[in-house]
Parts: C-alpha cells; structure tokens; sequence
C-alpha cells in the first residue's frame, strides 16, 4: 500500500489499513456535520439501513456508552441500558463529545475515539455483509465487514435500535 497523495487519511482509515481490513471510502456533502444519516445513505445510493450513525450516551455519573444503530431508526435509550448494564441512558451533550471522543458531531466513529469506550453495534448490522459508518471526519463514511468493525471497536451486537414507523 504505498503513500497514496489524494489527502490524508483519516484515523479510522488508518486502523482498518494496519488490521488489513479491507474498506471504501465514500465521499458525501456531510452539510457542516448537519446531514442526517438518511440523507447520506441517499447520497451513497444504499439503502438507510445499510447506513449507520455513532451516537454517544451517558449514565448520570457521567460513564460513557456507545452505540451504532441504522439511519432508518433510532436508538432505543431503555434497550441501551439494559444492554450496557445501568439504570438509565441519556444522549451526551454535545459539548462533551470532542472532549470525550475526538470527534465532531457529524463525523464520529466508533473506531479510533480518545478513549476506548463500551460499544454496543445493533444486531441488524449483521444482516450486511458491509455497512457505512462515519470515517471520523464530517463528508467521509468507509464501507466495511460489520463483524471486522466490531473486532476492532471491541463492540458486541445488540438489539439496541428503534426502527423507523413505517420500515
């Protein structure tokens, strides 16, 4: 793999290449970090399922938990609990997630945070044999094997994800 001159590569990019994993990097307008997840799975011309976003949640002491669910739903917070262990789970502030992680809202990953933390990936990412997730920087998802994802983020699945109404 020589020193390809198209841009620096990103943190994530950088753990999937010296695991040997294989990935594509996919490019989208990521709107300053304002794109939904849907709209970048319309982008990407996959379906929002196949799309994941990397959302970070706390306890109220403040213990940080992970979770990566499809575009086409929502974390379900009373799920995430009971699959981290705790009581309770509430979104992080978004003041506390480059602290915490490393990244921006927008563009964060579960590979390659700060701070290794709990990560949990909802079980219907195995129904792919590649899912989309965050590169680490706003505008860039890589395309990867959701079982090599999780090997490297240390993550298990769970059902931890609220589908959409009508999906």
């Amino acid at each position: 793999m020589g020193h390809m001159k198209a841009g620096r590569k990103t943190n994530v990019e950088r753990i999937l290449e010296t695991a040997g994993e294989p990935y594509v990097p996919h490019a989208f307008d990521g709107r300053g970090g304002q794109a939904e997840a849907s709209e970048i799975a319309v982008q990407l011309g996959v379906p929002a399922a196949q799309v994941f976003k990397t959302l970070v949640t706390e306890t109220e002491r403040h213990e940080a938990f992970v979770f990566v669910v499809p575009a086409d739903g929502t974390l379900d917070l009373k799920k995430a609990a009971r699959t981290a262990g705790v009581r309770a789970l509430a979104m992080l502030p978004l003041a506390r997630l480059f602290p915490l992680t490393g990244y921006r809202h927008g563009g964060c990953s579960p590979l390659g945070m700060k701070r290794r933390l709990p990560t949990f990936i909802d079980a219907s990412a195995e129904m792919w044999p590649r899912i989309f997730v965050s590169a680490g920087q706003i505008g860039l998802n890589v395309e990867v094997a959701p079982r090599a994802l999780a090997a490297l983020a240390q993550a298990s699945f769970a059902e931890v994800a609220r589908r959409g109404g009508d999906a």
